[in-house]
């Protein structure tokens, strides 16, 4: 945790907000987008699964294949302690779901599940969309699958297994191609790295990749360093918690370090739990 708040001030240093920013594409995402602060049907009955699953008793054995995990270990976690730990904070989830609403994409991919709420948001933005989300763990994944159906959510697929082992063979599927992406399932520099690249193979110049926690370790500040510098990327935007990435060719190569108005509210509620 020391590691992630000495990357925020850093972080804090070097950022800015919509004043003096010369893009016009990013300045509109920034103020219409990102900071757009109204409501969405889908919301209510969404947080109304989290407040279910956030008061669960439910004990589950969960298998681990991220960073920090013993691969293939397994060990008791309560329902209501992933809810509140390791599910994706509202307004990130719900700042993925503008991000989809704005898009509107075809093909929309998860690289991990957990509960399923986050994929919830990204489902319903729209719902003309495959959504495709992958989870190792099957006791997690099988929450998921009540979330999605509690919420009636009929456009989510979910791939079971380690991602090293399903990715590849799901891209290699897809009749679309990868319109958004969401990085969220091994916050290592390697198997980011790889899964990137994968996922590289099947976008077009207008596809969105957002990574996760990209300041979270050394390893994923790596990660996103290296990704801002493929050459294939032309555009990114680092919000401290999530770093989005274009493709837009006729986008000369920029890098935008931006303050997200909730950022601050979500490291303070992550110290919290992590010292309650």
């Amino acid at each position: 945790m020391l590691y992630q708040v000495l990357s925020y001030f850093r972080f804090y240093l070097r950022s800015g907000n919509a004043h003096g920013l010369h893009s016009p594409f990013v300045f509109d995402l920034y103020a219409h987008v990102m900071n757009h602060d109204g409501a969405f049907a889908a919301f209510p009955a969404i947080e109304q699964r989290r407040r279910e699953l956030s008061q669960s008793t439910e004990v589950l054995t969960v298998r681990d294949f991220g960073a920090g995990s013993r691969l293939g270990a397994g060990r008791q976690r309560r329902v209501r302690d992933i809810a509140r730990t390791a599910a994706k904070p509202r307004p990130l989830a719900q700042l993925l779901f503008r991000l989809v609403n704005w898009r509107q994409p075809h093909t929309v991919l998860e690289l991990g599940t957990s509960l399923g709420l986050t994929t919830a948001y990204l489902a319903a933005a729209c719902s003309r969309a495959q959504v495709l989300t992958f989870e190792g763990c099957p006791a997690t994944a099988s929450v998921a699958r009540q979330t999605f159906q509690e919420l009636k959510l009929s456009n989510i697929q979910l791939i079971e297994g380690n991602l090293d082992e399903t990715l590849a063979p799901a891209l290699a599927k897809l009749s679309e191609p990868l319109d958004f992406a969401f990085f969220d399932g091994n916050h290592r520099f390697e198997p980011t790295m790889r899964y990137f690249e994968q996922c590289l193979q099947h976008r077009t110049d207008e596809s969105l990749f957002v990574l996760d926690d990209i300041h979270w370790s050394q390893e994923m500040e790596q990660a996103w360093a290296a990704i801002k510098q493929h050459p294939e990327v032309t555009l990114t935007i680092d919000l401290f918690y999530v770093g989005l990435v274009f493709f837009r060719k006729k986008q000369p190569k920029q890098h935008f370090t931006l303050r997200f108005n909730h950022v601050v509210d979500k490291l303070l509620e992550r110290t919290r739990r992590l010292s309650a």
